[in-house]
């Protein structure tokens, strides 16, 4: 079953004087959404005893758990000891994600610095490479890792490059920042045929079974002339991009995703108002 949720905590999360991450499951149940995505984005700091007890409620209320890896990622850095610390960012976050229960981790690839295009990009399918051994040799074989398209010009993460870092192997899944998609495209998701020409990228290089429950990000984004300047709210009239033509993208390709809410500060509202369209649609 596709599954929506918020991306953190809701500005509503804190007014209705909630303040732990064990009470986002309850919160996230009782607007009927799915799922949570815990941001490591700074870091991961969290005991074993605070995984163990996000895990019991999350498991008590029956909503999913994922995790973003920190945003100081970056395989194609050309520092060898860099390289080492962002695989670790990402092996921290499969551990604690393990720990809280979940099976996804999302993490933004990689920046292309000084380097050209096709050096950085490169460098990062190697990283990659070496990235999946350590995962596997960590015993995390049974979760997703999901790569992230992204929405700035200088950083790797175009449709196309998630696509070939996932087909490296089964344990990446992409992660469709569809905010990003379109910011970096400069507005160009508008219609149901702009985004199913996109996912029929994916599906074209990963599959269908390996796209079914892709892992997707939704929100609306300011963008200028290197692609993303900041998340906004469904509110927004100026930038995209609607989920309506998306919605009947994934009900006419039959995907059934993970679909988190990424907006700024309404992200619980906007993700109870993604699924209320989709099942209006299906």
């Amino acid at each position: 079953m596709i599954k929506f949720g918020p991306s953190g905590n809701s500005e509503s999360f804190y007014a209705a004087g909630y303040e732990h991450t064990e009470d986002a499951a309850v919160f996230v149940r009782e607007r009927g959404l799915d799922c949570f995505e815990y941001s490591f984005g700074r870091g991961v700091r969290m005991s074993e005893a605070k995984a163990a007890s996000i895990n019991a409620a999350f498991r008590a209320a029956g909503v999913e758990i994922s995790v973003h890896a920190p945003y100081f990622v970056n395989l194609a850095n050309p520092d060898g000891e860099m390289a080492e610390k962002s695989y670790g960012y990402i092996l921290e976050s499969g551990r604690a994600l393990a720990a809280m229960g979940g099976t996804r981790c999302v993490f933004h690839p990689a920046a292309q610095g000084k380097d050209t295009r096709e050096t950085a990009f490169a460098r990062t399918c190697d990283r990659m490479k070496i990235l999946r051994d350590r995962l596997y040799e960590s015993g995390l074989g049974g979760l997703m890792f999901c790569p992230e398209t992204m929405g700035k010009f200088g950083q790797i993460g175009t449709v196309e490059e998630i696509a070939a870092l996932c087909e490296i192997d089964p344990i990446f899944t992409p992660c469709i920042d569809f905010g990003h998609v379109n910011a970096r495209e400069q507005g160009s998701l508008k219609t149901a045929a702009d985004y199913r020409a996109r996912l029929e990228i994916m599906l074209e290089r990963l599959g269908y079974s390996r796209m079914k429950h892709f892992h997707a990000h939704f929100s609306k984004i300011q963008y200028g002339a290197k692609g993303e300047i900041k998340h906004l709210t469904f509110a927004d009239t100026v930038f995209g991009p609607e989920f309506e033509p998306l919605a009947e993208t994934l009900i006419a390709l039959k995907l059934e995703p993970y679909v988190v809410s990424e907006s700024d500060g309404t992200q619980a509202e906007d993700a109870a108002y993604m699924k209320r369209v989709y099942a209006s649609l299906s």
